[in-house]
């Protein structure tokens, strides 16, 4: 007889599973100790050759590397003490992004030694901004709330061209875009279908919104926060039942339970 919680706790097909904080914050770490190491090797390296130059040269060398590598481990343990739920400076947070910009690719090298994969390491750090920004307070009103789905989330066979404008869909039911256009009509936030990261940026732009709220896949979503910051955004992972980019979902539970979290109730 098999037992009904092993049913409960199976992860259904496209349903990206729960992502651990953790496992991004000890990539990241990891990736700045290799850093720290490599970039004391070039110094200790170069000191005969800075010498020979000017005898204060190796210090001014080593400080900017030490000022660097000490400003990164900042925002790591800034990050960490977000994430624990303990008291932390969100004034930090540029330097944390730039610090993920500049060290994600290697921090994705590193976890494939260990056998982690891209998008794994995505999902954690998507989870991680979110918390970030939950932790945050940020709430603004529904109409400088712009909220940006993929063209996938649509369904392939439609007809209907929804990409300028999302009420042009007839609402059959067939895909989420016709919930999610009817939540915007409930709430008052702006919703708009991006073929890509170029339309994106280019609604951004155009809304000039207080906050965003992305679907997306792990790879989209992570590069869109980055892109956006620092406007504030949250991600929600879409459902991929048939593969990636093609006939996507998301739950509107998610969606409508983070969109309540965001907006300002309106003031009678």
């Amino acid at each position: 007889m098999t037992d009904p919680s092993e049913n409960k706790n199976k992860k259904k097909p496209g349903v990206p599973g729960r992502p651990k904080k953790r496992l991004f914050l000890g990539m990241l770490a990891g990736t700045m100790v290799l850093t720290a190491a490599v970039l004391y090797l070039v110094w200790y390296i170069a000191v005969p050759g800075l010498a020979g130059i000017s005898s204060v040269l190796p210090w001014i060398t080593g400080a900017v590397f030490s000022i660097g590598m000490g400003v990164a481990w900042l925002g790591l343990v800034n990050m960490a003490l977000a994430v624990a739920g303990l008291p932390y400076l969100p004034l930090l947070q540029r330097q944390t992004y730039e610090l993920i910009n500049l060290l994600f690719p290697l921090a994705v090298r590193l976890a494939g030694l260990f056998g982690i994969s891209r998008r794994r390491l995505e999902g954690s750090f998507i989870a991680t901004s979110n918390l970030l920004f939950n932790r945050m307070g940020i709430r603004v009103p529904a109409e400088r709330l712009l909220v940006v789905t993929p063209h996938c989330l649509q369904l392939a066979t439609c007809p209907h061209k929804i990409t300028r404008d999302p009420h042009n869909c007839r609402r059959c039911g067939g895909c989420d875009i016709g919930a999610l256009v009817a939540l915007a009509d409930e709430m008052g936030f702006h919703f708009f279908v991006a073929t890509g990261g170029t339309l994106a940026r280019q609604i951004v732009r155009q809304t000039r919104p207080q906050a965003v709220l992305a679907i997306a896949c792990e790879r989209d979503l992570m590069s869109g926060i980055q892109d956006v910051y620092p406007l504030p955004a949250v991600g929600v992972l879409n459902i991929r039942p048939n593969g990636p980019c093609y006939n996507t979902r998301v739950d509107m539970e998610e969606v409508r339970r983070e969109l309540e979290r965001i907006i300002l109730p309106k003031q009678l």
